[in-house]
């Protein structure tokens, strides 16, 4: 492995940050395969955003009133398993 110097690796930087400021998106660039890891972190990624944004909503419910028997139907399961899931954060 061959060893870099700080100037290597700040040109290098300076480089791919010249390449990102300066990109024009082209036709078919939004449908370009991504890697496999890419694609399992950014549906992770997606996945917590969700849960927060789902448990903020849970939340917002139950400051109305709602019951867990609502909030549950409203997620598609009981309102026993929708308490047990987000009483914490409701």
């Amino acid at each position: 492995m061959t060893r870099r110097s700080i100037d290597d690796i700040i040109a290098r930087a300076e480089e791919l940050a010249d390449a990102f400021e300066n990109y024009d998106p082209k036709p078919g660039d939004q449908d370009a395969p991504v890697p496999p890891i890419m694609a399992v972190k950014l549906a992770a990624w997606r996945r917590d955003t969700a849960e927060r944004e789902l448990a903020e909503a849970v939340r917002a419910a139950r400051e109305q009133r709602l019951s867990w028997r609502e909030v549950g139907e409203a997620i598609g399961t009981s309102g026993e398993a929708a308490r047990q899931r987000y009483s914490a954060s409701a």
